[in-house]
């Protein structure tokens, strides 16, 4: 194998390639979080016959420029696209490659880019699709702390630390508490023009919009516990081209390398050589037309299907506490732990439960929690927590979600929060509960309950909170027959 490191318009590029004389079919990785560290997957790439190529984006390490995320992708990732079918060593077809904001750089590349520069086929894991998706819930609630964290390493500078936070937090321990939130940059010591732009957009789905005009294949890799699993799903769901597999695992944002609750030995694929293998069939033409894919069932050895979906099931619920309590945004429900606070003066939250589970359960699908509720605040954030209690006492988060809401102080309103999809096998004698607050701080920010931004508000009120016991209904999606196993070294390349 041969590397070499060049420059394509300014922008820093190392390229290796195969043994051999070529011309061979390229991948390419273009990132923020330097391209040095890279290699390994260059090589990785390099090995199996591809033309490897990874580019610091404009502004970033060693490539000079201007910083802007979500900016200047689609354009600088034209002029290397046709750089690197101008190049000997290149046969002209392209795979763009990458993994959280390096997926939005090769999705805007297929998705944005003129027909001429567009890749052959597109892999996107852990997909940061835009600035608005990743900064705010559908329902507009704000991503506190994964954005204060990822600006803070990344933002307006052109290297990374990524400790840059945790340091922050360290000196000052209620750093993110200080109103407003605009102000951060100043509480984190860091000079960054770029925070109040973060919370401009308003445009979410904008890119899964467009990924219906596709006219390419895709693999989307996701994990059930990385924060953009519902946009992973959406994205495959939505593209428009003539395939798309999907390959769902029991995963953080760091995949195979950051397994969480449920995941299982025959969850650890090699990805690198899955991912090789699809790219050869994309090439080749080989895909079948359609979706399909796989996801992993947590909590067992099993893989399934894309498609498989279990059946509605509304467990019983019955209330452990009071259904009224008072979202205080000055001591807001924390999203640290799973612990529910005892012997305060005012809940902070309600909390139901089922029964113990008299036999093993398969959650395969949507999961959904209808309320009928009311606020004493104008504005209102309503956040649901589902939690599995197993015998042994050990707590697991299997799904949160939130509903925004703005109405009449006092009035009973019905709503439904969408707890996204859960693949996970729960075993007998295991307990869910339900949570229902008014934060989920500081992964979320806080509601002031005023109606103001919570971005720029400087005034937090408190909420009293009200919920009819007898209309809360949890609603599951659950597999009634054995599941279908299914392989993804099979499925993924076929």
């Amino acid at each position: 194998m041969s590397a070499f490191t060049s420059s394509v318009e300014g922008l820093a590029t190392d390229v290796r390639l195969p043994e051999g004389p070529g011309p061979f079919p390229a991948v390419l990785l273009r990132t923020p979080y330097d391209r040095r560290a890279h290699r390994a997957e260059l090589r990785g790439w390099a090995r199996r016959g591809f033309a490897a190529v990874a580019q610091d984006v404009r502004g970033r390490h060693a490539s000079p420029g201007e910083w802007r995320p979500y900016t200047d992708e689609a354009s600088d990732g034209a002029v290397t696209a046709r750089w690197i079918r101008g190049r000997p060593w290149s046969d002209g077809r392209l795979v763009a490659v990458g993994a959280s904001y390096a997926a939005h750089c090769a999705l805007t590349l297929a998705l944005d880019a003129p027909e001429d520069a567009r890749p052959d086929a597109v892999i996107a894991a852990v997909p940061a699709l835009g600035p608005a998706d990743t900064a705010r819930e559908p329902s507009g609630a704000e991503r506190l702390l994964a954005r204060a964290g990822w600006w803070a390493a990344h933002g307006d500078r052109p290297d990374s630390d990524a400790t840059a936070l945790d340091k922050a937090l360290a000196a000052d321990p209620g750093a993110l508490a200080h109103l407003p939130l605009l102000d951060l940059p100043r509480r984190l010591g860091r000079h960054l023009p770029s925070w109040p732009r973060v919370w401009d957009h308003h445009d979410r789905g904008a890119l899964v919009a467009r990924a219906g005009t596709a006219r390419l294949p895709l693999l989307a890799v996701g994990g059930h516990h990385d924060h953009f699993a519902a946009d992973t799903f959406a994205l495959w769901q939505g593209w428009g081209g003539p395939s798309a597999r999907l390959l769902m695992g029991p995963w953080g944002h760091g995949l195979v390398t950051t397994p969480g609750p449920g995941a299982h030995p025959a969850h650890r694929l090699r990805l690198g050589d899955l991912y090789a293998h699809w790219a050869r069939h994309a090439l080749a033409g080989r895909i079948a037309p359609g979706r399909s894919g796989t996801v992993a069932l947590a909590g067992s050895p099993l893989w399934v299907p894309a498609d498989a979906e279990g059946t509605p099931y509304t467990p019983r619920l019955a209330p452990l506490n009071g259904m009224r309590f008072t979202a205080d945004p000055r001591h807001p429900a924390s999203s640290a732990d799973l612990t529910v606070p005892t012997g305060r003066p005012v809940a902070d939250r309600c909390v139901l439960a089922t029964a113990p589970l008299p036999r093993p359960l398969d959650l395969l699908g949507p999961a959904t929690l209808r309320l009928r509720a009311r606020a004493g605040t104008p504005s209102a954030d309503w956040f649901a927590r589902l939690v599995a209690l197993t015998p042994e006492g050990p707590a697991e988060r299997l799904a949160l979600g939130v509903v925004r809401r703005t109405g009449r102080p006092g009035t009973y309103e019905e709503f439904t929060v969408d707890l996204g999809r859960l693949a996970r096998r729960l075993r007998a004698g295991t307990r869910l509960r339900v949570e229902i607050a008014g934060h989920h701080f500081p992964a979320h920010a806080r509601n002031p309950h005023t109606g103001e931004d919570p971005v720029t508000a400087t005034r937090l009120d408190p909420s009293p909170r009200e919920v009819d016991p007898a209309r809360a209904a949890l609603r599951l999606s659950v597999l009634r027959t054995r599941p279908v196993p299914a392989d993804p070294a099979e499925e993924i390349p076929r």
